[in-house]
Parts: C-alpha cells; structure tokens; sequence
C-alpha cells in the first residue's frame, strides 16, 4: 500500500492553519502552509466569528498547498464545536455568534422552561454548557429562523462553501443537542418541542465519507483538479484530536489542551448513568463511533487571556519565559481557584477574577504576573486530575496513564504538575494532534493506511512519540 498527500484545514478558536499531511503504512508527516489568526470582532448585537476572513485564509492555504502538492488527494476540515450560520438560498444571514457572547444565558432559559437538563441528558447525552447549539437557537432572532432553510456549523459551512453540498457531519452534530443520543439521527420531537424549524438541519454525514467534488469556480480559484474534492472527518477538533492520541493501551485518559481543555476516556457504550448527569459530563460522537465521555475543563483560555490583558496594559509579555519565572514560585505560595467558575468564561480581565474568587473564599491573591501564571497552571492541573479521576470512575476505567495532545502538551509546568496532583504519568504530545487525526481520517478513506483506530494510533506512537512525565512529591 503506497502513502499519499491530503490537506487538513485545521480552524481553531484563536487561530487556524491549512496544513499538508503525508500517510502511509510507516510514514505520517504535515507541513503546514498557512496559519492566520482568527480574531472575532464585536459590533452591536454582540460578538461574531470573523467567517468569511477566515474562508479567505483557507482558500488562501489551499491554493499554496495544491501549488505545491498538486497530487492533494482530498481536502478535510475540523473546528471548534457548537456555533452554526443560519442560510437562506446558500447565502448567509450573518455571520455566526461566537460561543463566549452573552447572548446564551436566555437561550439557557427558554430550554429549560420546557424540558429540564436532566431530560435532555436523557435525550442527547450531554454535558450542560450553556453556549450549546439548541441554547444557541433558542436565543436566536426568531425573524430570521423563519427566513433561514438551513443552519451549519462551522466546518459544515466552510465545506459548504467548497463543495455546494449541504451536510452535518456526525462528530460535531453531536455537540448541538439536538441529537438522539442512541441512534445518532436528528431528534425531530426535541426539535418541535424546541419550536425550532426541521428543515434547518441537513443530511449527517460520517467521517470518511466523502462529501464531494469542489465546485468548478472553486477548483479553478485554487487550481485544483476538477476531481479533488472534500472528505468529512471528524470535523469537531476534539474528535480529530483523539484519533492522533498515541493511546496504546486501554487504560489511559486523554486531555485535549488549547483554549480549552476536554478530559475524558475513549468508551464503545453510551454512559447516560445519573453518576455522569450529576458529574456533568457529555457523551460526544467520535470517528468509528466511538463515545468521548469527557468533561469540559476551561482550558489555557484563562492564561492566554490574563496574558492579553497584561499585553493590552502596556506589558511586553513573552510566555516561555513567563513560564521559567512561574516554575520558580512554590505550588504552596499561590491559590488554587475553580478555573470552571462561570465567571472566567467571557473575554475580560481574568487576574481580577482571579482576585474576586480569592475574596470570596478568603485566600489570599497572587501579587504578581509570575505567581498569577502559577496559579493558573496549579489550579488547571487540579481541575484535569480531578476530571481524570471523575472519567475513570464514570466510564469504569481503571485509568492509569493521561495522555496531553494539543498546545497544552508544550507547557512543561502544566504537564509535569498534572502528572503529580494526579498521581499517574503524563505522555505529552503530538501538538498538532487534531491536524494529524485529520490527515489520518481522509488518508484511511484514500487508501493510503487501513486498519481500526487503534491501528491509526500505533502510527502516531511510532511516527510522533510522546514525552513521559512522571508524577513526583510536592
């Protein structure tokens, strides 16, 4: 079996790439070929992703990667989760709200005065987040549900535009809500419970199906082959993500660190147990169906964010070294804080909130940028050693090594010291675990690998090993 190219449009929720994977039976590199920023802009009505800038750097990137690998064999693309444009016609109504927008606390609301997050768990297996898509639609101007014939979410979208067709793809479906969790199909009574329109939702599609050819006015603006088309993946990054975990054994829990952080265990069953309900975790579709039971952990949202802040006060903040100098400061010196607290969800000034949470549970505040970055990282490894323990005793899995894949896998402070406060080795890596995980996706369904996930996942660990962090004392 000989390896082949694809191209993986990887859009993440501060920045996105178009990225060239290489795959075959011994062989599973990328080289990336664009990265841009994804900065979401704020007008009146509240804060939107900046989608067709983002559509314009991957075309961008694409048209780099077809110039240099004209024998691309298919095009893949992953996002973030839940956020969706409403379509009239194929053309959109606006550009889609970004997930951190206020605007979800009176979705929250009107769902819950007609069916209580315990029933819906019952339905659609979820984690309560208060920014997933039905919350979402319920907040949504109900003028333009009645115009709109379709809502896709992010990567639906993207591929939309390429191809002309219209499909959800299952892993990131399963975020909305809005599916049955036992069978994997829209939930036509939730939806007309919701007053929603059935017709918004499109067609699912599987990962490794094939969506379809580029359009020809596409084709030609990349200067693609008329046949070079899209292959779904696991369009939700954690999904990808998960795919490319070097998992070798079954006992292991992963953690999929960027803006934020999704802890949990691979299981082949549904968990809908009161335990999960109580614990709040979500049962999300994975490739090969396959369930992530996880739980979402804030993430390195909160550093990044205080860094931002320091930034915008004038600050020039350079974050290894930050890191070096919060490595420094003793674990006992600063507080450990509930990073999930609502309160650190939206933009803002988080050393402040981090202040305002001390006050209120009578600790003492770090002083300063180092020891704020030390509590930040102590507090984040309390919180995925915590979810670890909660998945393991959850999904019944006698979890005994975590693996880090994602940013988070670079931060040597935040994966040695979650490997002490869990009190188990962390394997840290591959970074571009959510790139890889699609490469490897629409390399299966080319034919240039074969084999089960686990197959898919012994190439990572040879091709990708991971770095071992041992848990020590303090």
């Amino acid at each position: 079996m000989s390896g082949g190219t694809v191209a993986a449009v990887d859009l993440g929720a501060t920045s996105g790439r178009v990225i060239v994977g290489r795959v075959g039976a011994d062989v599973l590199e990328t080289t990336p070929v664009a990265r841009f920023a994804n900065d979401p802009v704020r007008v009146g009505d509240g804060l939107h992703w900046d989608i067709l800038s983002l559509y314009r750097a991957a075309l961008g990137g694409l048209r780099e990667a077809v110039l240099a690998h004209p024998d691309i064999a298919s095009i893949g693309i992953d996002s973030w989760a839940v956020d969706y444009a409403l379509l009239r016609g194929g053309r959109m109504l606006g550009d889609p709200f970004h997930y951190r927008d206020e605007r979800t606390a009176h979705g929250v609301a009107a769902v819950h005065a007609r069916m209580r997050h315990a029933e819906l768990f019952e339905r659609n297996g979820l984690q309560f987040l208060p920014f997933n898509t039905l919350y979402q639609l319920a907040a949504e101007d109900r003028a333009l549900l009645d115009v709109a014939d379709t809502a896709l979410l992010v990567p639906d979208l993207i591929a939309s535009w390429l191809t002309g067709q219209n499909r959800a793809e299952l892993t990131n479906a399963s975020t909305t809500g809005l599916l049955r969790v036992l069978d994997g199909t829209w939930d036509d009574a939730l939806i007309a419970a919701l007053g929603l329109p059935r017709g918004l939702f499109p067609e699912l599609i599987a990962p490794g199906d094939r969506l379809g050819a580029l359009r020809p006015d596409v084709a030609a603006a990349l200067g693609a082959r008329s046949d070079l088309g899209v292959t779904a993946v696991g369009s939700h990054d954690t999904a990808s993500a998960v795919v490319a975990v070097p998992m070798r054994a079954d006992a292991a829990a992963y953690i999929s660190c960027g803006t934020w952080g999704l802890v949990g265990v691979e299981v082949d069953r549904l968990v809908l147990t009161s335990e999960a309900l109580h614990a709040n975790f979500t049962n999300e579709g994975g490739v090969d169906g396959r369930v992530r039971l996880l739980h979402n952990v804030m993430g390195l949202w909160v550093l990044s964010e205080a860094v931002r802040g320091w930034e915008r006060g004038g600050h020039a903040v350079d974050l290894p070294t930050l890191l070096d100098s919060a490595a420094e400061v003793p674990a006992s010196a600063v507080p450990v804080f509930d990073v999930n607290d609502p309160r650190f969800l939206p933009p803002g000034d988080m050393p402040a909130r981090i202040d305002a949470w001390c006050a209120e549970h009578d600790l003492a505040p770090p002083r300063t940028r180092a020891e704020y970055t030390r509590s930040i990282v102590e507090s984040l490894a309390q919180a995925f050693a915590d979810a670890v323990r909660e998945a393991a005793r959850i999904g019944r899995v006698d979890v005994r090594t975590i693996h880090i894949v994602g940013g988070g896998a670079l931060n040597e402070l935040l994966c040695q010291r979650t490997a002490d406060r869990a009190g188990m080795p962390v394997l840290a890596g591959p970074v571009e675990a959510t790139a890889l995980g699609n490469v490897l996706v629409q390399g299966r369904a080319a034919g240039f690998v074969s084999g089960s996930l686990e197959a898919l996942r012994d190439l990572v660990a040879r091709t990708h090993p991971p770095r071992r962090y041992e848990p020590t004392a303090g």
